[in-house]
C-alpha cells in the first residue's frame, strides 16, 4: 500500500546516454509504453474523482492528498472545538445527551411525582461530562490523519459526503473510547452523576409497575459523546465539500474549489 507521501512520484525513466541496438531500443520503447499506460490510468482516475467531487482540476495526486489531509485536520479541529466547549452538547439539540431510551418510562414516572428538577440536573451533568472529554479527541484524530494511506485517500475522495468521518470512525473509535472513559468518569464523579443516577433508580422502585433498568451509565455517556462528536465532524465535512466559506485555507480553496 502506497503512503500519501509517495503520491505524485515520477513515473518516467531517465534517458540512457549510451547508444543501443535496434532490439534494445524496441524493448525500451515497449517498456516506456507500458509505464505511460499505467501512469495515464492513475492520473486520469484521480482526475475523474476530482471532477465528480467538484475538486479543482489539473491537480497532482500529491496536491489532492495534501488538500484532503488539510480538510480532515480543519474539520476535526472544528468538531472538537464545537463539542468541547460549554454547552457544546447540552446546547445542541442534535447531539444533546438525553435519558437512556430504556429509562424513559421511569423518567415519566419520576417527573410525575416531582423529580423533574433532579432529572434535569442529571441530564445536564451527563452533557457536561461529554463536553469535558471531547478535547481528548484532537490528538487521536491527528494521528489517524498521519497514518492515512494513499488507498485510504482514494476511498475518501470517491466516497459520500461523510466518507472522511466514516474513516475516522473505523480508525479511532477504540482509542477514543479508551481516552474518553477516564475523563467522563472523573467529571461524573465531580458532578455526582453516578450518585444521582442511583438515587433516581432508588426512587423509581417506589413507583408501582415500573421496573428500574440496569445500565452502565459511564459507558452510556461515552457512547453518546462519541456519537455526538462524529455527527458534528460529519457536518463539518459536508461544509468543506459544499460550502466555499468553510474552506478556510488557500489549499482547501484550490483543491475543493470548482
Amino acid at each position: 500500500m502506497k503512503s500519501l507521501s509517495m503520491a505524485g512520484a515520477a513515473t518516467g525513466l531517465p534517458a540512457e546516454k549510451k547508444s543501443c541496438g535496434p532490439g534494445m531500443a524496441a524493448r525500451g520503447l515497449l517498456f516506456g509504453s507500458i509505464l505511460l499506460i499505467f501512469s495515464t490510468f492513475s492520473f486520469s482516475q484521480t482526475g475523474d474523482i476530482s471532477k465528480r467531487l467538484g475538486l479543482g482540476s489539473g491537480l497532482s495526486d500529491s496536491k489532492v492528498a495534501s488538500g484532503l489531509k488539510e480538510a480532515l485536520k480543519v474539520g476535526a479541529e472544528n468538531a472538537v472545538k464545537l463539542t468541547g466547549r460549554r454547552d457544546g452538547y447540552f446546547g445542541n439539540e442534535a447531539i444533546k445527551i438525553l435519558m437512556p431510551n430504556n429509562f424513559r418510562t421511569v423518567e415519566k414516572g419520576l417527573r410525575a411525582i416531582g423529580y423533574g428538577p433532579k432529572i434535569d440536573g442529571f441530564v445536564l451533568s451527563m452533557n457536561r461530562s461529554a463536553e469535558a472529554a471531547a478535547p481528548a479527541a484532537k490528538k487521536i484524530f491527528v494521528d489517524a490523519i498521519l497514518a492515512m494511506s494513499f488507498d485510504d485517500a482514494r476511498k475518501i475522495l470517491s466516497g459520500g459526503d461523510t466518507a472522511a468521518t466514516d474513516y475516522f470512525k473505523s480508525k479511532t473509535t477504540t482509542q477514543l473510547t479508551a481516552a474518553f472513559r477516564p475523563v467522563v468518569e472523573k467529571t461524573m464523579n465531580e458532578n455526582s452523576v453516578t450518585q444521582q443516577y442511583n438515587a433516581l433508580l432508588g426512587q423509581a422502585q417506589s413507583i408501582p409497575f415500573v421496573r428500574s433498568p440496569k445500565l452502565d451509565i459511564t459507558q452510556y455517556v461515552v457512547s453518546k459523546a462519541l456519537d455526538g462528536l462524529f455527527y458534528t465532524l460529519g457536518q463539518e465535512e459536508k461544509k468543506i465539500r459544499k460550502d466555499p466559506v468553510a474552506r478556510t485555507t488557500s489549499l482547501l480553496k484550490q483543491v475543493f474549489g470548482r
